[in-house]
């Protein structure tokens, strides 16, 4: 499962490290490992990069491929576990992950074919679970081939670059969950930090499992108000998150972390801290009470959180991965006792699966809607209704496409009238890693649109190739192609979209298209061309010129450049190196030096261009790979010449 079970259930459980690793690490590998045990992935990742760079070993890769997944980045998830599962000596479950990367990104056909190989490859795999992950890809082509008739709206008001989510309405505000990293919103509470010999505090402001800050309750009166920190006093520096209210709005139950003076830990090893449910009171005044501990946390043992009161205030429901649950997390719940107290928690068996149920919130009707991955589903967590008859919880109904995704989608509300106020997902065109959202459902669909993706080298249809249209300033939907390598979406009037093709071994296609001024119905047509990926052929770059022993990049070279950095932007898994050639004509060494500068010339262009160091490496060939007969001592025109002056970029890794 991908990190939202991980860490996001446990509010990415806070981890210290029992002795500190020396600064001066003599391998780039060694201190990536370290920072992958501590849940710092972003640290890792960079490492893992330049290690693999250097060496390519199963270790960085299977490496990248976990750590990019816990980071939600599905699309270089994907790249790195299909490089994994291609390396001798690759373990089964890479190609699970492979799978679940690919289903992520909404590649059903081939996430299937994956699922399937893994089955086969004689795991110990229940029958049911084996089921779903097929029919969830058979399921997921369905749904997005009829959509519901929604939109989901990105609330930019609320949203962040970083994490937002857990949107509740409170008092006619909105009270929601962020890590965002605004000076303005820092905590200025002060609490103890738990310490032994050797160990090494958590920073106080940053977490280092995704280099945002540590989440936080905020709350927005209303449009025009600014956004404030929730007023309560939690005593931690650390994760504060998603709240439930009572009917009357006085009492709260939220989820914490805490660093316990009793801690436990293991030499050598990362201590975790387990979430924890706390409530809290409001006094006479309207002040916030001091948190009290919910009688069932355990923060040695397990995790509680996803808490929800009921509307009579006499049952708390909530998420653990306590023992003796069905899977990772459970849905749970307390009952209020005649003396006031919290009695046992209770296992809702018949909602909980062998994988993992989070969100428990229940509508004027009492019908439970949860996000559960153990159930068909598009991928990751999936929201569910679970429509009650009398005492029994009855039917389980996904809630469908667009309003779930093959991404996580969570953390949801309902409105007065039993529909969903705000939903929580991470999904593709975002403002940040999770973004709150509210649905239209009156959108109107006014145009038709309709294409064919193909082989751009041998011109013939695509199949399966995955087709996103995605709104200007709104949100996307997605379709494979079917057989024929055809495709159709519905647009609404008055809008800019951009449409594009992905295929695995092809670089993507993108294109623009609008219906404004569009004034009666009518079909809209666009093909769009794949270009398939050969690895380490050189392509050239036309019109890369320098001035005499010079390496500055031109005017004229610029246009060029910025059309790799578009390639790159476009395939953000792509690797690329950056070769400068030169002619016979001159020095030797001083054209393999020129061509060198030339190469990093280009190469930091590009870097400057917002493309990451990692993905490109530089290198000045001189005239030692020359495409003809011109080599020293052999006269040739200028043209002949100048067809070995040439830049060219070709792929490393896809």
């Amino acid at each position: 499962m991908m990190k939202r079970i991980l860490l996001a259930f446990c509010f990415f459980a806070c981890c210290l490290l029992a002795v500190s690793f020396s600064a001066k690490a003599q391998y780039v590998l060694k201190e990536a490992d370290q920072q992958f045990e501590l849940f710092n992935y972003s640290k890792a990742i960079d490492l893992y990069e330049q290690a693999f760079k250097k060496k390519e070993s199963l270790h960085a890769a299977e490496r990248l491929a976990s750590a990019y997944a816990f980071s939600n980045n599905y699309q270089q998830a994907e790249s790195w576990f299909a490089i994994a599962v291609k390396m001798p000596g690759s373990k089964p479950e890479n190609i699970l992950g492979y799978a679940k990367a690919l289903q992520s990104n909404s590649k059903y056909r081939e996430a299937k074919a994956q699922y399937k190989a893994y089955i086969n490859a004689g795991k110990d795999i229940s029958e049911r679970q084996a089921n779903v992950w097929l029919a969830s890809c058979d399921s997921a082509l369905k749904w997005m081939k009829n959509p519901k008739q929604i939109e989901l709206i990105n609330q930019k008001t609320l949203n962040s670059t970083q994490s937002d989510w857990g949107a509740i309405n409170y008092n006619g505000a909105v009270v929601f969950t962020s890590d965002r990293l605004d000076k303005g919103f820092q905590s200025k509470e002060k609490s103890a930090l738990f310490r032994f010999d050797g160990a090494r505090k958590p920073d106080k402001n940053i977490y280092g499992g995704t280099g945002n800050g540590y989440f936080k309750l905020y709350i927005k009166s209303s449009p025009a108000d600014s956004l404030k920190l929730f007023p309560i006093k939690t005593g931690t520096r650390y994760h504060v998150g998603a709240a439930t209210f009572t009917k009357d709005g006085n009492t709260m139950y939220f989820t914490m972390t805490r660093i316990p003076q009793d801690l436990e830990k293991v030499k050598n090893k990362p201590a975790t801290v387990n979430v924890e449910i706390y409530s809290s009171t409001k006094d006479a005044r309207g002040n916030w009470g001091e948190p009290v501990s919910f009688a069932y946390n355990a923060v040695n043992e397990y995790s509680v959180g996803d808490p929800f009161i009921s509307t009579d205030g006499t049952s708390l429901y909530f998420s653990s991965n306590k023992p003796g649950g069905k899977g990772g997390t459970d849905i749970y719940v307390c009952r209020k006792t005649d003396a006031g107290d919290w009695g046992k928690p209770f296992n809702l068996e018949e909602i909980n699966t062998e994988g993992n149920e989070r969100n428990p919130v229940f509508d004027a009707n009492n019908n439970l809607f949860f996000a559960s991955d153990g159930y068909v589903g598009m991928g990751g967590l999936d929201v569910f209704q679970a429509l009650r008859y009398g005492a029994r919880i009855g039917q389980i109904k996904n809630l469908g496409y667009p309003f779930n995704s093959p991404q996580d989608d969570f953390a949801f509300s309902l409105n007065e009238k039993g529909g969903v106020a705000y939903l929580s997902s991470n999904r593709s065109n975002g403002m940040g890693s999770d973004d709150i959202y509210t649905l239209d459902q009156k959108l109107i669909l006014a145009f038709k649109l309709v294409g064919k993706v193909y082989d751009q080298k041998t011109n013939q249809p695509i199949a399966g190739a995955l087709v996103t249209l995605a709104k200007v300033n709104g949100e996307s939907l997605k379709v494979e192609t079917d057989d024929n390598g055809a495709y159709q979406f519905g647009l609404a009037g008055e809008s800019e979209y951009n449409v594009s093709a992905k295929m695995t071994n092809y670089r993507a296609d993108v294109e623009n298209l609008a219906t404004i001024n569009l004034t009666s119905s009518q079909v809209i047509a666009q093909d769009l061309h794949l270009q398939p990926i050969e690895l380490n052929k050189g392509i050239r770059l036309e019109n890369i010129y320098y001035d005499f022993e010079k390496w500055n990049i031109r005017a004229d070279a610029a246009a060029e450049l910025d059309k790799v950095v578009k390639v790159m932007n476009d395939n953000p898994t792509l690797w690329i190196e950056m070769g400068s050639h030169t002619d016979s004509r001159g020095d030797d060494a001083f054209n393999l030096r020129l061509s060198q500068k030339r190469a990093e010339s280009a190469m930091q262009y590009i870097i400057l261009r917002g493309i990451k160091k990692n993905r490109i490496e530089a290198k000045g060939y001189g005239e030692t790979k020359l495409l003809n007969h011109c080599a020293n001592g052999v006269n040739c025109s200028d043209t002949a010449h100048q067809l070995n002056r040439r830049t060219e970029f070709k792929i490393v890794k896809q």
